[in-house]
């Protein structure tokens, strides 16, 4: 909105969006989150318990912040206000989740989920071509074909960004790691348009989640954040241009929140049993089997994400 009526100085309004949706993420989370449902500690997960009592549903905070900021200080578009308001649907399904006294069961989620998936994959291909990069160069999808790639890359960011959520400023950190990722690739291709600048409000709200969030936690994000992460992830990727680089820009994150779902399908639908020694998600797999602390976690996942990303970035430029 602001740049509309202050087209000579976009710059200036930025910054004072960047400097604003931090600031107001870090007030508002220090005011409200007293308001906050509270957790009451995982039964299964390692080290569960110990969240039994924190304020829970964070999300609901720094996504409106965000989406708020974005559209205060975004250049709009039809296609951008569908988008936010996607991330604030899927945000509200997970804060529900969050507050019922008894959890939602998983067709419930995954239908509502793939509502979402599929809003996203109509309204992308609406403004958008079906045109995608492969390898630096350009591969035209029959726009069906690619509607159903969209959803599916939707949908399965959505639950692996949901099931990394457990690890105090785990699943927060990676996903920072991976949109920075995206707007850095997005800067060098050209690609990306008006969807860069929320990437980056998105991150510093997040970021000022995080700042309550770092080991020892003070507050959780719940499904309320988890699950609107994942579903902004996977539009930034879309509006690349290329959304095969979801697999090594958000590695780490299908590795942890994904083989957990790949584990429990492989059982439900064919009886298969793999990984019968791993725990998933994998956060919890290295913390009781190989003792890692939960600071450990956090920054070796995000470390083999950076030198991932740092790989993708320079297999890009040459």
């Amino acid at each position: 909105m602001f740049p509309y009526f202050f087209s000579d100085n976009r710059p200036i309004i930025a910054f004072i969006g960047i400097m604003a949706a931090f600031g107001i993420t870090c007030i508002m989370l220090s005011k409200c989150s007293g308001y906050l449902p509270k957790d009451h500690g995982r039964e299964f997960a390692v080290d569960g318990k110990k969240s039994a009592g924190k304020p829970r549903g964070a999300g609901l905070i720094f996504i409106l912040v965000f989406t708020v900021s974005a559209l205060l200080f975004s250049d709009l578009s039809m296609e951008l206000c569908i988008y936010f308001m996607l991330v604030v649907i899927e945000m509200l399904t997970g804060f529900f989740d969050d507050t019922a006294e008894k959890p939602w069961g998983e067709w419930k989620k995954g239908l509502l989920d793939l509502a979402v998936a599929i809003a996203v994959s109509v309204t992308y291909l609406q403004h958008n071509s079906s045109v995608i990069e492969i390898a630096g160069k350009s591969v035209a999808m029959p726009p069906v074909v690619f509607a159903l790639c969209a959803v599916v890359l939707v949908w399965v960011s959505i639950n692996v960004t949901n099931c990394s959520d457990g690890v105090d400023g785990l699943s927060g950190t990676l996903t920072i790691i991976t949109l920075a990722t995206i707007y850095l690739l997005n800067q060098m291709k050209g690609t990306g348009g008006d969807f860069s600048f929320p990437i980056l409000l998105f991150m510093v709200c997040l970021l000022g989640y995080l700042w309550y969030n770092a080991t020892p936690s003070r507050l959780l994000m719940g499904d309320a954040g988890s699950r609107a992460m994942g579903v902004f992830i996977s539009i930034a990727i879309l509006k690349s241009g290329s959304p095969l680089l979801y697999i090594p820009v958000a590695f780490v994150l299908i590795m942890d929140g994904g083989l957990g779902l790949v584990k429990v399908s492989l059982i439900r639908l064919f009886k298969i049993r793999i990984l019968k020694n791993t725990l998933t998600p994998l956060h919890d797999h290295v913390r009781k089997k190989m003792g890692w602390s939960n600071t450990q976690t956090v920054f070796r996942f995000a470390i083999v994400q950076i030198v991932i990303s740092m790989a993708t970035v320079y297999m890009l430029l040459i």
